[in-house]
């Protein structure tokens, strides 16, 4: 695959992204409730409005976009030895099914930890399939013994 160019997406790969997105979807979790005709254009108008906060890397063969990965950068509360502080999580990483195996996934894995470690995040976080952990376990990434998380509408535990 060395015809293979990762790059940071333009506004032209939008489309192309949703519907990698869309077939994400599809592939682990069943046909979405909105039909991909529905989908594309309001995922489109999503990217543009956030691009400031989610970076978005394609993987392009022969001109076509056949993965993705994204970072989401959050700020993060001052601290009185570092002001200006953020944090990020690597979302949505997808290639192609018959295309996997062959390095695509971790090339945009690094492409998206390189742009972490050029804005100088904090931390990177990944919430992974089962499948994917030993593919993010080879970038470095660790389970950690502080990181919680809760949904919304958890219970109280008193």
């Amino acid at each position: 695959m060395n015809d293979v160019v990762i790059r940071t997406a333009g506004p032209e790969d939008l489309h192309a992204v949703a519907e990698l997105r869309w077939l994400w979807e599809q592939e682990n979790r069943g046909t979405p409730d909105l039909t991909l005709d529905e989908f594309v254009p309001r995922f489109v108008d999503w990217g543009k409005q956030h691009q400031g906060s989610h970076h978005c890397f394609v993987a392009a063969l022969d001109g076509s976009v056949v993965g993705m990965a994204w970072l989401a950068i959050t700020p993060r509360v001052p601290q009185p030895r570092s002001f200006e502080r953020a944090s990020a999580d690597m979302q949505c990483v997808y290639v192609r099914p018959e295309l996997r195996g062959g390095g695509l996934g971790g090339q945009l894995v690094e492409a998206v930890l390189e742009l972490a470690r050029e804005l100088g995040v904090e931390r990177v976080t990944v919430h992974s399939s089962d499948r994917a952990v030993s593919a993010y376990t080879r970038h470095g990434f660790a389970v950690s013994p502080i990181l919680l998380q809760t949904g919304p509408g958890a219970a109280v535990v008193t």
